[in-house]
């Protein structure tokens, strides 16, 4: 008797159940973004709360991490770090998913000389370093203040500078995947049919590109993370009260002679996620890579 065939994401659902380092790195994303999600029940003290008795306290029962210069709590500014972290990473990679997504499936779709001049476009913005041309964009925004709320500003123009840089790669590597596709039988059959073009992109297209471009999403977020604790370090990214992980790490960073316990939590952290991140990236790609399927 045949046995029944297994669609290819059911079988890449259970090559990345079977990548024990995959699913042990998605679990611990999974903790991480609830804790980020629930910072104000979990955390045992405000992101802000001081105790001007407990300046500098080591780690201890009472503040397990320990206490900064002015009291305040460093689990519990961590937690509410991981917050503002995850947030620039995932919605970053999101926004430039989307963007990306579409812009590389105009180019690729149409091709000719649209393609040639949006391709262009992509290659001029390639051409600047990422991390300068990051730069310009988020002091442009942040001299505009779009919003009053220093927080949500710092996060608003944080999303806006990493956008502009993140979707280009994405688009590039949709557009390849579009070139590919859009030569099969089945799309010349549709098209013969008259199917109208969204419904070919939507429908046919996207679903047959859409595993490159979840892993190059996972591998995304890392790099946003970074990016953002790098911003936040040389004091471009969120300021002080308010947390991250790149403001933890500069406060510890400043104090690392006298009080070296600052700098570890927020370091590890920020370690442990990205590499999280970038282990099930790793699991990603190999399930749903077609060579290696059985």
């Amino acid at each position: 008797m045949t046995k029944p065939s297994r669609s290819l994401w059911y079988d890449s659902f259970l090559r990345l159940n079977n990548n024990k380092g995959a699913m042990v790195s998605l679990y611990f994303i999974v903790i991480v973004c609830t804790l980020a999600s629930f910072a104000s029940f979990i955390s045992p003290y405000s992101f802000d709360e001081q105790n001007m008795a407990a300046i500098y306290n080591g780690p201890s029962w009472v503040y397990w991490f320990g206490t900064d210069g002015l009291g305040r709590d460093l689990l519990s500014r961590l937690i509410y770090g991981a917050r503002m972290s995850m947030a620039v990473g995932i919605l970053t990679a999101l926004i430039s998913m989307i963007f990306g997504t579409i812009y590389g499936c105009i180019s690729g779709w149409v091709g000719g000389k649209t393609d040639a001049v949006m391709m262009r476009i992509i290659d001029i913005l390639m051409s600047f370093p990422s991390l300068i041309l990051m730069i310009l964009v988020k002091v442009i925004f942040d001299s505009v203040e779009l919003v009053t709320n220093p927080e949500l500003r710092a996060l608003t123009s944080m999303l806006i500078a990493l956008s502009v840089v993140g979707w280009v790669t994405l688009a590039r590597v949709v557009r390849g995947q579009v070139l590919q596709v859009k030569e099969l039988t089945y799309i010349e059959a549709a098209q013969a049919l008259g199917t109208p073009t969204p419904r070919i992109l939507i429908r046919y297209i996207l679903p047959n590109i859409l595993g490159p471009i979840i892993v190059l999403l996972t591998f995304q977020i890392p790099s946003n993370i970074l990016y953002e604790s790098f911003l936040s370090f040389i004091g471009l990214g969120l300021q002080p009260p308010y947390s991250s992980w790149g403001v933890l790490v500069k406060d510890g960073y400043s104090a690392f002679g006298a009080y070296p316990y600052l700098i570890f939590p927020p370091a590890i952290m920020l370690f442990v996620t990205m590499l999280a991140f970038n282990l099930f990236g790793d699991g990603l790609r190999d399930a749903f890579d077609p060579k290696i399927r059985k």
